[in-house]
């Protein structure tokens, strides 16, 4: 039977329960999931989705992650609410692949770990499935473990696994639709163009992960706590000099009051600017010495960022600024910067070894 998966708190319980019920049923997983964003999530999904079979010795079969296709495909349907036409068009592109997949490996079953999410109609996704089935000449099997109290079984399980728990389907749309309800920033979908982990985010989460599955080839004992802080991202920011907008790089954490801040620099030397609000101006020229790189122009810069780590060294020897700005050429004038940042109170999880 080939196994349509999205995630491993859903299908851990799933295939856990399916071969209960069909002991001599061979399994083969088939990841295929276009509809998670960003990127990130998808990967921190797929990987934990690979650490769960691993534990059920079952094989796993990644498709293309053709998002592309995905939003071709849910056009139009962007504004509907969960278990709505664009759920329902995403169930059939993805169970569409599944069933092609198994007449291509011989299989002649398929099923989905779908059935198992709370968030899901199962009405809905029987529905989409059985009219996929029949297409393509498969028996479907609509399994319907949420039932006397198989949901809780299910995170009761994933936590004693300590199995990747996300808070959102999968989709940007749905995530945006949850973070208004709730009054928050999608910061899911906000990344540095330098590619720093910053904490909180789906990149930290991966490297968490990737160290639990170290522990456990170990056998290291461990816990996942939960841990508060004051989280912060800069949604956007520019510099303007006289009367133009200068091709500008913020690195650091400044919280911005205000959306429009006057600042001048009031002394130059060997390329930096300095003024009296925690922020420091570098030209290109001093950057570039300083973190080994060689770009031509801030303009490169933005397009082609240095990772985070070619600049950690430098936020280092320079952390009592708050903001580093980063121009071409800097000349002892006043600027404007107009920028908005957001802090708020966040949880993450971190790894405790024991």
């Amino acid at each position: 039977m080939l196994v349509h998966i999205c995630c491993s708190v859903d299908s851990h319980y799933f295939l856990k329960r399916v071969r209960e019920i069909l002991p001599n049923e061979p399994l083969i997983g088939f990841f295929y999931n276009p509809n998670i964003h960003p990127y990130e999530e998808y990967m921190l999904r797929l990987f934990d989705v690979k650490r769960s079979c691993k534990k059920y010795d079952i094989e796993l079969i990644e498709e293309e992650y053709d998002v592309e296709n995905w939003l071709k495909n849910v056009k139009g349907f962007e504004c509907e609410k969960e278990r709505g036409k664009r759920c329902e068009v995403c169930f059939e592109m993805r169970l569409e692949i599944s069933a092609k997949k198994a007449k291509e490996i011989d299989e002649k079953s398929i099923t989905t770990t779908l059935f198992m999410s709370p968030k899901k109609s199962f009405e809905q996704l029987s529905k989409v499935s059985k009219k996929i089935a029949e297409k393509y000449n498969l028996e479907v099997l609509c399994f319907d473990f949420r039932k006397k109290g198989g949901t809780h079984e299910q995170f009761k399980l994933a936590r004693e696994e300590r199995l990747y728990h996300q808070n959102y389907c999968g989709c940007m749309y749905a995530l945006s639709d949850q973070r208004s309800a709730k009054n928050k920033i999608a910061d899911e979908l906000i990344n540095p163009i330098g590619k720093e982990v910053l904490k909180g985010s789906i990149a930290e989460r991966i490297n968490l992960y990737k160290k639990i599955c170290e522990c456990e080839d170990k056998n290291q004992k461990f816990a996942i706590q939960k841990e508060e802080f004051q989280n912060y991202r800069l949604l956007w920011g520019r510099v303007i000099e006289d009367t133009r907008t200068a091709h500008s790089y913020f690195i650091g954490r400044y919280k911005f009051e205000n959306s429009v801040l006057q600042t001048k620099i009031t002394k130059i030397k060997n390329g930096f600017g300095f003024t009296g609000d925690g922020i420091l101006f570098l030209d290109l020229e001093c950057f570039n010495s300083m973190t080994h790189v060689n770009y031509k122009s801030v303009k490169e810069m933005m397009f082609y960022p240095a990772t985070y780590q070619k600049y950690s060294n430098m936020k280092c020897k320079l952390s009592e600024y708050q903001l580093i700005i980063v121009l071409d050429n800097i000349k002892k004038t006043s600027y404007k910067i107009e920028a908005k940042s957001i802090n708020y109170q966040d949880v993450r999880e971190v790894l405790a070894i024991l």
